[in-house]
């Protein structure tokens, strides 16, 4: 519970907004919170994660304090430690758009926050502990809406009123398909991009992503209720969290449920095709009046190339999932502030390799150090026969390609270097690709995840240590990097420092 809510409330900000968020620490045990999507331009020292933050303690508080810069859209935040995801702790976050920039469709009616997710009925202690003896995560027992199991979650509509729908994936590890009985929806942003404009019957929503889409009410005030439906994706287990659409004067549940009946559970092409589909409008602003396409990424040279390979491997007696052979180990002391109070022991920059390389896997502390304002050029690789799901801290990025099999270097003549959607969070489908461009312009220390709660908490993520040519960090100018918090909490080695 967040303030006592579940969902917990809403984080309802404009662009630009300075936000200031007191966490108290009710649990009995440590805890963070992190903000999906929100890039905290230049200021990784209030990200939440366990690379960046020494934890909030027991009957303990912080405060975090960041900028929306130059953001819109719609995100969500969440707890970051101990597989605490998975008892909840989640909530929705808006970033408007200031007064001067306007909404490039009417201003909706109304608006609605669906948080979407898998769920398990065993306690987050026991699926924690579960993991650390070797197990693996079973099927989710349910799907939820806004925190509801099915038919609990009502959403009341006006008839011939207009409705924004900003819906993010806040599960553990499955992808839902949503759509609503009768109503089309108009894709219209996606992680603070818009969108050009498109009807879906329903949207594949990946863990970690968010949407946004208008759905115009029926002109009537007769008829029946309708149904909101999230289905499990890709799973043996067909699972349905119902929503109920409720028009004036009808309080009765929907005559007929609707039941996911295609696409099929394992249509990858389907998905696949359905993403490339998704591209940014050019034409408009986002946070300022220019439009999204006048940032012409195709013409920017790229610096230099990383390729990601998923993997799995059993290290120490204990099954961990790997990034290029290096399953992600967190040292007691945050890498932020080892950087910061410049200790030699705690990382080794290099240590994941920027490619797949033919190695025992093994564990470690993986930093990769790049320059403040490089161009790069990211491939997801996936051998293995499960969806992956990834997610940068700090950064939005150009989705330029995706397909089946390896990836290798002439794919690059298929890339879209014109109207890419650009988020934070992408999927790569089992045996295949996704190649991403990313503008380091925000310097600090982010973390580059897997969105799979198991295999993040057992080792499939990294560091990017983006940095201009100052050597002491605590002499980086403020202009291009924010100055330690007063308020940083000090753990590890730097704890008396």
């Amino acid at each position: 519970m967040i303030n006592n809510q579940f969902p917990g409330p809403l984080l309802n900000t404009t662009t630009n907004d300075v936000v200031i968020i007191n966490v108290y620490n009710n649990l009995t045990e440590p805890f963070l919170m992190t903000w999906n999507g929100v890039q905290l331009r230049r200021n990784s020292w209030q990200d939440g994660v366990e690379g960046t933050n020494c934890p909030i303690m027991p009957g303990k508080n912080w405060t975090y304090k960041f900028q929306m810069k130059d953001q819109i859209g719609s995100f969500f935040y969440f707890p970051s430690l101990f597989f605490q995801k998975a008892a909840g702790g989640y909530g929705p976050i808006r970033i408007n758009n200031v007064q001067t920039v306007p909404l490039p469709f009417l201003r909706p009616d109304y608006e609605y926050d669906i948080l979407i997710g898998d769920w398990y009925f065993d306690e987050y202690k026991d699926l924690r502990i579960s993991l650390e003896d070797g197990c693996k995560m079973p099927f989710p027992d349910a799907i939820l809406i806004n925190g509801m199991r099915s038919n609990q979650a009502i959403f009341e509509f006006q008839p011939g009123a207009t409705y924004r729908l900003r819906i993010s994936n806040v599960g553990l590890k499955t992808t839902l398909n949503f759509k609503i009985q009768d109503h089309e929806m108009l894709l219209v942003e996606t992680e603070g991009a818009y969108t050009l404009k498109k009807y879906h019957q329903s949207l594949d929503i990946h863990v970690g992503q968010s949407y946004s889409v208008l759905v115009t009410a029926k002109n009537h005030s007769y008829g029946s209720s309708y149904h909101m439906v999230a289905s499990s994706r890709f799973i043996p287990r067909e699972l349905s969290g119902l929503g109920i659409i409720r028009y004036p004067g009808f309080d009765v549940e929907p005559l007929v449920a609707v039941y996911p009946d295609e696409p099929s559970q394992d249509e990858y092409g389907y998905s696949m095709e359905q993403a490339l589909s998704i591209r940014t409008d050019l034409l408009v602003g986002a946070a300022r009046r220019n439009p999204q396409g006048s940032y012409v990424y195709g013409s920017i040279n790229i610096s230099r190339t990383l390729i990601l390979q998923n993997g799995e491997a059993a290290l120490d007696g204990q099954n961990r999932y790997t990034v290029n052979g290096v399953s992600f180990l967190h040292p007691r002391t945050p890498l932020k502030l080892a950087d910061y109070f410049q200790l030699s022991d705690v990382f080794e920059p290099g240590f994941v390799p920027a490619a797949p390389v033919d190695d025992v896997p093994r564990l470690g502390v993986s930093v990769i150090d790049a320059n403040y304002h490089d161009f790069v050029h990211v491939v997801f690789q996936n051998p293995l026969d499960s969806l992956q799901t990834w997610h940068s801290d700090g950064y939005n990025f150009f989705v330029v390609g995706m397909g089946r099999g390896k990836w290798e270097e002439g794919k690059m003549e298929t890339y879209n270097m014109i109207d890419a959607i650009y988020r934070s969070t992408i999927q790569v489908y089992p045996y295949s690709w996704t190649a991403i461009l990313i503008k380091l312009d925000n310097q600090g220390m982010w973390n580059l995840r897997s969105q799979d709660a198991e295999k993040w908490y057992l080792g499939q993520e990294f560091y990017i240590r983006v940095k201009g040519d100052v050597n002491d960090p605590s002499k980086i100018s403020p202009r291009d990097e924010a100055p330690i918090p007063a308020n940083v909490i000090k753990c590890g080695k730097v704890a008396d420092l």
